[in-house]
């Protein structure tokens, strides 16, 4: 099926105008207070006071909340879903209200990372879903029966929502100018529609997109619930519209646009959201069609940090959603990231997960993968400092009567510690499961997650097919350098011992840079060292084989291993001495399963062979590598096909996860000195995108000082 985006789209100024009116709008509106709903929580907590099951009461808060939202639209919006303005109130909820919700118990653990399970409903409608929940019941008995019992009362509080959004929508009518009047006419029938029965349009299973999304994440306080697969999900609605005449490419994106804005509105700046588009089925066969690349363009002109849109890039990829990706990361869309298919689909298999449904997963935020429509998953939980396990190690072992005789030994010591350490988070993981199966409840998100339905059981009582939860490894490349330190310095030379080497990092090198510098000088990974590369290679494949003796609830299931860090490698790297490779105290940490900032210096061919020297298929949990290149290199025009080259021989040899800068570290100080002006210059972090004047200084540092790839 053709991929390349029409010219019809790419020239046409039809929309442009009012998609840049929402963009600015969305900057604007971010600072607005939004209700949390916390009055309407404990309205229906103290109503239903005699209701004994817990699981009833949660579908009847569920339900209350989702009818006490209001929204709002202004004259260029296509899709309904953005929040009015709080009122006095409810920006400044009574704290009776605030004080009797917290009398309930808050379970603990994550929430959200998914992409919710979109057939049934699009099969169905509300109604249909109602009447599936209504014959189950009718057999059901126990807790069975109070499940279904609280999926039907969130399911109709959904209905009851969308219902007052078609009714915003009509108040708005009599205002409006002729045409203006005719799109207003067209969202409320489609909101009329949704509030009952399966969508019939483009428009309409957009909007029930967003409708859903955002009805889990307000009605439960779930986070980040991401519109992952459009390109999959709206195929045969805009297949069907575009062959009755209904539909245009120019307004497809724009509908596409409209959902980008809507999700900035909606999340607060420094999280993370995502689409995916490209893969293969079931049966091996790529799913590229043209709504892929709509979803890649629909970033050129929104140009805001949400959502990442990521191509699952395989061999059969066409070559021309790989140039467009390419194309677009070269204009400076950081948005845009490639996945590797098969190293993906294979950690998947390896975790239980069947070949037909492998193909089927998201990123489900940053870069951490969970399966489509199935899942439970918890992600990050929690993230491992690996430098500061290492100075927790140095210090025991300096203090010790006998400490390591040998490298060997020193690094079976440190293994030890890890695992002690992941041992005792598995077990965390456990408590907060159980808590959230005694406290939480979840109706809606179970309704629309497969297969709580079926087993009646709640996604927080293991309803869901994947339960596993995701750890992260943050600081791995500072931990590998720093170990060939000890290694050269403690044991092959003898230069320092254990005791001196703690000190000297106690202090922060005050006084010591020339010791420093020497630290510096020692090979690091990136650089196509082999006794570096091997010493992070064998990490994380301790690491893994620990994570895989875990077993969590409810259903002994997997701890999950990963190297993504979100901005936990600011966080922890803060929270850190000095380290033996010669980071100072408090400086970030290297970021994802990439080399440390600025120590790639062979050029970024010999950094990706060390970086893919290793299996990244363990790694479900995520495993990002950024690069970084310069603007200028881009006047060059061959040099968007070298990128492509570049991007395509990581994945080729195995790589997981690849995103790029293109900025120059001397706009990105001028950004730090006048952020006014820069408001909306978006970066890569640690698998997610932000902001760059948002960024602590010590961030803002961190992608200023990445490695600087001047040519390939």
């Amino acid at each position: 099926m053709p991929v390349s985006t029409p010219a019809a789209v790419v020239g046409s100024e039809s929309y442009a105008a009012r998609i840049q009116a929402l963009r600015q709008r969305c900057f604007e509106r971010k600072l607005q207070p939004k209700s949390d709903l916390v009055v309407a929580s404990a309205r229906a907590l103290q109503a239903s006071a005699d209701v004994a099951s817990w699981q009833v009461r949660k579908g009847l808060v569920v339900r209350e909340r989702l009818r006490s939202i209001h929204f709002d639209l202004d004259e260029h919006e296509l899709l309904v879903g953005r929040l009015a303005p709080a009122t006095a109130d409810e920006a400044a909820p009574s704290a009776a209200a605030r004080a009797y919700v917290g009398t309930f118990p808050g379970p603990g653990g994550q929430t959200g990372h998914c992409e919710l399970e979109r057939e049934r409903i699009f099969a169905l409608g509300i109604d249909g879903m109602l009447a599936e929940l209504t014959a189950q019941g009718a057999t059901a008995s126990g807790d069975g029966a109070d499940a279904l019992a609280s999926f039907a009362e969130a399911l109709l509080g959904f209905s009851e929502m969308i219902e007052q959004a078609a009714v915003m929508v009509e108040s708005r009518l009599d205002d409006a100018p002729p045409r203006r009047r005719r799109e207003l006419e067209q969202l409320a029938l489609s909101c009329r529609r949704l509030a009952h029965q399966p969508p019939q349009s483009f428009r309409d299973a957009l909007q029930l997109t967003w409708f859903m999304d955002l009805g889990v994440m307000l009605g439960e306080q779930v986070y980040l619930v991401v519109s992952g697969h459009l390109d999959r999900v709206l195929l045969p609605y805009y297949e069907r519209d575009l062959a009755a005449g209904s539909l245009d490419d120019a307004e497809a994106l724009a509908l596409i646009e409209c959902l980008y804005i809507l999700i900035n509105e909606f999340i607060p700046d420094g999280l993370a959201m995502s689409a995916m588009v490209g893969g293969r089925d079931a049966h091996g066969r790529d799913v590229t069609n043209p709504l892929s690349a709509l979803c890649l363009e629909a970033l050129r002109r929104t140009r805001l940090v949400y959502p990442t849109v990521g191509i699952c890039w395989h061999e059969g990829t066409p070559a021309a959603l790989t140039e467009l990706g390419a194309e677009l990361i070269a204009a400076g869309l950081c948005n845009v990231a490639f996945f590797g298919d098969e190293t993906i689909q294979r950690g998947l298999t390896r975790l239980g997960v069947q070949a037909t449904e492998a193909c089927n997963y998201i990123n489900s935020t940053c870069v951490e993968i969970t399966p489509v429509a199935a899942s439970n998953v918890w992600v990050a939980s929690p993230y491992f400092s690996t430098p500061g396990l290492l100075l927790e190690e140095v210090a025991a072992q300096a203090a010790a009567p006998a400490p390591a005789a040998s490298f060997a030994a020193f690094l079976d010591a440190y293994r030890a510690r890890l695992g002690a350490c992941i041992d005792a988070a598995a077990a965390e993981q456990n408590r907060q499961r159980e808590s959230r199966r005694l406290y939480g409840r979840k109706p809606l998100q179970s309704v629309f997650t497969r297969d709580c339905t079926a087993r009646q059981r709640d996604i927080d009582d293991g309803g869901a097919v994947y339960n596993w939860v995701e750890c992260s490894f943050v600081g791995l490349a500072n931990l590998a350098d720093s170990l060939e330190v000890i290694r050269a310095e403690v044991y092959d030379s003898g230069r320092l011992s254990l005791r001196r080497l703690r000190d000297l990092l106690g202090a922060d090198f005050a006084g010591q840079e020339a010791e420093r510098q020497r630290f510096l000088a020692y090979p690091k990974y990136g650089n196509g060292e082999v006794q570096v590369d091997s010493l992070l290679a064998d990490i994380i494949q301790f690491a893994a084989g620990e994570c895989a003796r875990q077993r969590l609830l409810p259903d002994d299931a997997h701890f999950v291993p990963g190297a993504f860090c979100w901005i936990m490698h600011e966080r922890l790297g803060h929270e850190c001495g000095a380290t033996p490779d010669g980071r100072k105290a408090g400086f970030p940490f290297a970021d994802g399963c990439g080399p440390a900032q600025g120590r790639e210096h062979c050029g970024p061919t010999t950094a990706i062979l060390s970086t893919t020297s290793w299996d990244h298929s363990p790694l479900i949990g995520g495993a990002a590598y950024n690069m970084k290149f310069t603007r200028a290199l881009f006047a060059d025009s061959g040099a968007r096909g070298r990128l492509r080259d570049l991007i395509v021989t990581f994945l080729r040899r195995g790589g997981f996860e690849t995103q790029v800068n293109v900025v120059d570290a001397a706009l990105l100080r001028s950004a730090r000195q006048t952020p006014e002006a820069y408001r909306d210059l978006v970066v890569r972090i640690g698998g997610y995108t932000d902001y760059f004047v948002r960024l602590s200084p010590q961030m803002q540092d961190e992608v200023i000082l990445r490695t600087e790839f001047q040519e390939f």
